[in-house]
């Protein structure tokens, strides 16, 4: 009888969720699958009109990947983004975080509301924006660098520039999201840790450093592992703002595979880009796991 039970309960379990696996199966699972299957062929736009027209290249594909310059260029460029605005991000995050919960702190949740606003707003739209605050004669932000006496600056123009001016947008574009993150983490910190560091003579700085760091263990983990995979799908910054210019400074892998993929259809080519940046992702994800793993230990 309690078999019989649990088999109708594991039926009813199974039953309930068959429907949110059935849509991840088509839309997910499917479409990975095909695109796996699609990066050991060249298939290109005439194979759209006819399938017959597209042939199985093997690892023809990656091979070619390995040695085009052209992504070379775009995955040094994606890494500079990833290791330079990822931490600037979570830093920033942390910091306005600590900031908006402090006790002494007035109209918390308006704070809130505003660091958070940017998170909402429509990317593109804010791209724009920022695309003629960098403008080298008209830009607010070479009006103040010239009030300061500072020569202008090309931000979106000059090679050296354009990705720290892309690194800058996407730090104020995202930060409201994981600040949110990092206040629900400082607030599951119980306040005894902080009152007895404080008996013990701890300053403020020794009770950041021994208390609040090593508690918020876990959503610096949560935190790293979602910014680094936000800042790997780099793509509509570039794609509003410089185009991947200048001179292919700030083109991205997203950017790459878009291009081979929607501007010379090159679909197998960019299929399998695709999954030489899902293996580099998944890479700095284990990464992190096992440095995480290895400080608590």
């Amino acid at each position: 009888m309690i078999l019989k039970n649990q088999l109708t309960q594991t039926r009813a379990g199974w039953l309930f969720v068959a429907p949110a696996l059935a849509l991840i199966g088509v839309f997910f699972v499917g479409p990975v699958v095909a695109s796996l299957l699609l990066s050991f062929t060249d298939f290109d736009i005439y194979a759209i009109g006819d399938l017959g027209t597209a042939r199985a290249v093997g690892l023809q594909n990656y091979s070619r990947i390995l040695s085009d310059r052209e992504f070379w260029t775009a995955l040094r460029n994606t890494f500079t983004f990833v290791v330079v605005g990822g931490p600037l991000s979570v830093m920033v995050s942390l910091g306005a975080a600590l900031l908006v919960n402090v006790r002494l702190a007035r109209f918390k949740g308006a704070f809130r509301v505003i660091f958070f606003t940017p998170v909402v707003t429509t990317l593109v739209a804010v791209a724009i924006v920022w695309r003629y605050l960098y403008h080298p004669r008209y830009g607010l932000i070479d009006q103040g660098l010239a009030r300061l006496g500072l020569a202008p600056v090309d931000w979106l123009g000059d090679p050296h520039w354009a990705m720290p001016a892309i690194i800058l947008f996407s730090v104020w574009k995202n930060f409201g999201y994981n600040m949110l993150i990092f206040v629900a983490g400082l607030q599951n910190i119980p306040e005894e840790l902080y009152e007895a560091s404080k008996i013990d003579g701890a300053g403020a700085w020794a009770r950041f450093r021994h208390v609040t760091v090593p508690a918020l263990g876990p959503t610096f983990l949560f935190v790293g592992i979602i910014t680094m995979i936000g800042q790997f799908q780099l793509f509509a910054e570039p794609y509003v703002m410089t185009q991947g210019g200048p001179v292919r400074s700030t083109v991205s892998i997203i950017l790459l595979m878009y291009e081979q993929g929607f501007r010379w259809w090159r679909m197998g080519y960019a299929a399998a880009v695709a999954f030489i940046l899902l293996l580099i992702v998944l890479a700095g994800t284990m990464l992190q796991l096992r440095l995480q793993r290895g400080e608590q230990r």
